[in-house]
């Protein structure tokens, strides 16, 4: 028996939205055996968008009953076969939550009317329930209602299973098979073809375009991931626009790391939220005052002025120097972090030598300075598993900046730093970008690195 349901909701998320109206047909695959229909008090707003795409407004619900009092016999009911919608996990994933609210089990098998339409009845533009209704010349006078759109997919699921020459039908309901778990839209061998290494994966929607970038150890399981669990119920928009999966196999870890970051930043896609803040505003300078002590300060960013580091903000910036002055004995004066007409505090404390009265050496002091904008800008190579057992992969840092990433041979050795540079895909470097090698430096011992003289 094939239940097909179709629900009316608040909103895209089953997390935050509820349901409003519910249809539900028996469909024995000749003809209907049962219906039921109503609409759901769901105890929140419905929102103006909602009344004006389905015409179910605040009064319409007021007096009927709520999905709770309407489980235990929408429990019995739904429990006659094959859950069926037409992009069944938005559908189900509502239903399944709302009988979590009222504390019943929910499972079902689930069928996908879309998954089967683009393989049934492949070529088509749009697979949405319009457009096929549409194509195959299926009535549907209550479009955007819960009984008028079950119905319809009841007619396109009958001229599926007449048309289903090959038996997807069967195949898609085994046990093992990921079609009820798939984006409506996404090829099940372009899923399959996914590799189990580590590397970034891109998701495209219909014109191609990126919509999200992500990292992984292993790409198809964390693909995997997106579309199964509680994330699944949550982003029914966002799977609906996924039509093709691309990849790029990186070897470890750190290198997914890095291009992830990149890649977002180039390519800036719709569902990536994380790496998308402004860009650096503020950054670190120096200069040597009329004395000859070299002096540091924070301010904006200026096109032509030589940035020893940067910041997303001034309060970032002054936590730096905050550091370097009390791990190197700096001058909080001449570090700009007090006015330089007041008294230097840190005299009073012991812990600044004197440099802002004249009273610490020219030289002693500016090496003391050197020194600390020197921390954490040294020139090393981190080196990790490549992409084949053939080469090994390597990220350079020149003076504490990031250059790039590539992938040496084996046979060739880490010794020189200009060989390794021959291997090496120059990228640009960022605040994100150094959080991530800031991270992999703190981490103890699960990483190789070789050092280099400056």
């Amino acid at each position: 028996m094939y239940v097909v349901v179709d629900i009316e909701t608040t909103g895209g998320s089953a997390k935050y939205h509820r349901i409003i109206e519910i249809a539900i047909v028996l469909f024995n695959g000749n003809v209907i055996v049962e219906r039921f229909s109503s609409l759901v008090n769901p105890g929140v707003y419905i929102p103006a968008y909602i009344t004006a795409l389905t015409g179910i407004d605040d009064d319409m619900v007021a007096d009927a009953p709520v999905f709770q009092d309407m489980a235990p016999y929408l429990q019995k009911f739904l429990n006659e076969g094959v859950f069926v919608a037409h992009n069944v996990n938005f559908d189900y994933g509502f239903i399944k939550k709302e009988f979590e609210l009222a504390g019943l089990k929910f499972e079902m098998k689930k069928l996908c009317t879309v998954r089967l339409s683009r393989k049934i009845i492949p070529g088509l533009s749009s697979y949405a329930l319009g457009n096929l209704c549409r194509h195959l010349g299926i009535v549907n006078n209550a479009r955007h209602r819960a009984l008028g759109d079950a119905l319809a997919t009841v007619q396109l699921l009958n001229h599926l299973i007449t048309n289903d020459t090959q038996d997807f039908i069967t195949k898609s309901l085994k046990r093992n098979s990921k079609e009820a778990t798939l984006p409506a839209n996404l090829s099940k061998e372009e899923y399959e073809s996914l590799p189990v290494d580590t590397g970034i994966y891109y998701f495209h929607n219909q014109r191609g375009k990126v919509i999200y970038v992500g990292k992984a150890k292993n790409i198809k399981s964390r693909v995997t991931g997106h579309f199964t669990g509680d994330s699944a119920k949550e982003k029914r928009l966002f799977h609906e626009k996924i039509h093709h999966i691309s990849y790029e196999l990186c070897g470890n870890e750190l290198i997914a790391l890095l291009y992830e970051s990149r890649e977002i930043k180039r390519l800036w896609p719709e569902y990536n939220r994380s790496q998308k803040g402004p860009a650096v505003q503020y950054g670190l300078y120096d200069y040597y005052d009329r004395s000859g002590y070299r002096r540091l300060s924070i301010g904006k960013v200026q096109k032509g002025m030589v940035v020893l580091r940067r910041f997303r903000s001034i309060l970032e910036g002054r936590g730096l120097l905050k550091e370097l002055v009390e791990e190197y004995r700096l001058c909080p004066k001449l570090s700009g972090l007090q006015k330089s007409n007041g008294e230097c505090l840190n005299t009073k404390l012991g812990s600044c030598d004197g440099a802002c009265g004249g009273h610490e050496d020219v030289e002693a002091y500016n090496k003391k300075v050197s020194k600390a904008l020197r921390k954490g800008k040294g020139t090393f190579v981190f080196v990790g598993s490549g992409r084949s057992v053939e080469e090994q992969a390597v990220v350079l840092v020149e003076r504490g900046l990031y250059m790039g990433h590539g992938y040496v041979p084996f046979e060739m050795g880490l010794s020189s730093l200009e060989r390794i540079k021959d291997y090496i895909d120059y990228y640009p470097d960022s605040q994100d970008i150094q959080k991530i090698l800031a991270m992999y430096l703190r981490k103890p011992g699960n990483q190789k690195i070789v050092k280099f003289q400056d």
